[in-house]
């Protein structure tokens, strides 16, 4: 038992971890800019699928993603991209793509990295994909809870955010989790453009607030307690800074106050000095343990941001899964966050060894 989680054990599991959630195909235009470049790398990557991918690659534990995407060649790539990831496939769901993508296509991401006083800038091209047409009734979640055995769900506000069905999917699958004894974490992940269409800021909150209360782990930073959530937090500014340990503790209060059923809430701490430079550190509350906080790093600089929290997420879980204490974890987690946004992409390029050595105080040293 991981401070108070009761986790089932890994002998009577396929699958340590399993997410649900949107996967993309994301275009990076490297050290140039999305409307000046002639080249694009490509890559994989989602706010739940990272997550998962994450625990797999550079932690050693088997994990599936359940998605869907539509049958065609870039739907193709980006199973293929997953696969290289080593996360099993299938449980993707596939639509058939009538050659156009009216009725269902697959996402793109167009991700330039910031530099300086210069922000990164997401653009992503997401409206009608076939994630997105999911239904509650797509997934037989008791039979793949039950039969194939999961210890972990890992699913978030971005999923719930992609259309009016997808909050529907989300609540089958944390239902059949909870039947089932599977651990279930929610990423709030709030994004203003995901809501805008669907019934803005007013719409998440209604539908966070219903999921939030089959969670059993909630990360998310202050933003995505006071936006996706409707929390009031005092001493916290428009941008959502100077909120102090003080507010962090009020803010896990309300939020344990408000959800009884959470055992474990966390969040990362990021200070932006420049795009490439941030302070780093996480916290996090347990009724077992109180409130926990990270080693961190000042001024750390940034290589790609995107996908650091995702490997917050997935450290985080890593030690939980294993039986290490809140901190313990929690210093997992803030180590691999801040290692991913040392290479370029969504996802981490970490190894377990490096992880571990810089939660535990390691330094930058070369090895030979």
């Amino acid at each position: 038992m991981s401070d108070q989680l009761e986790i089932k054990s890994r002998d009577l599991c396929t699958f340590s971890a399993i997410s649900l959630g949107e996967v993309m195909l994301r275009l990076d235009p490297g050290d140039r800019r999305v409307r000046t470049t002639r080249t694009f790398d490509v890559s994989e990557g989602g706010g739940e699928y990272n997550v998962i991918r994450g625990l797999r690659k550079v932690f050693g534990l088997k994990t599936a993603v359940v998605t869907a995407l539509a049958d065609n060649e870039i739907g193709r790539l980006v199973e293929d991209l997953i696969l290289q990831g080593g996360v099993d496939t299938q449980f993707i769901k596939w639509m058939d793509f009538d050659g156009v993508g009216r009725r269902a296509r697959n996402g793109l991401n167009f991700t330039e990295r910031g530099f300086g006083v210069r922000g990164a800038i997401g653009v992503s091209d997401r409206g009608h994909t076939a994630v997105g047409q999911l239904t509650s009734e797509d997934f037989d979640w008791d039979d793949l809870l039950v039969k194939f055995g999961v210890r972990w769900l890992h699913t978030g506000g971005i999923f719930a955010g992609l259309s009016n069905s997808t909050p529907g999917v989300a609540e089958a699958a944390m239902l059949a989790a909870k039947r089932s004894g599977t651990i279930v974490s929610y990423d709030l992940n709030y994004r203003p453009s995901l809501w805008k269409d669907i019934g803005g800021k007013q719409k998440a909150q209604e539908v966070n607030r219903r999921l939030a209360s089959y969670v059993d782990v909630m990360i998310g930073n202050e933003e995505d307690f006071i936006e996706a959530l409707g929390f009031e937090v005092k001493g916290v500014d428009e941008n959502f800074t100077n909120l102090g340990l003080d507010g962090y503790s009020q803010m896990f209060e309300e939020a344990a106050k408000t959800f009884p059923n959470l055992k474990i809430i966390a969040t990362t701490l990021r200070s932006v000095t420049s795009a490439s430079r941030n302070d780093w550190s996480a916290l996090a509350w347990s009724r077992k343990s109180g409130i926990v906080q990270s080693r961190g790093w000042k001024d750390l600089e940034i290589w790609d941001r995107v996908g650091g929290g995702d490997s917050f997420a997935s450290g985080l879980i890593f030690g939980l899964l294993t039986g290490r204490t809140l901190e313990d974890s929690l210093n997992l987690g803030a180590a691999h966050g801040a290692l991913a946004m040392t290479t370029p992409g969504d996802t981490s390029m970490a190894t377990k060894g490096e992880v571990e050595k810089l939660a535990s105080g390691g330094s930058a040293r070369v090895q030979r």
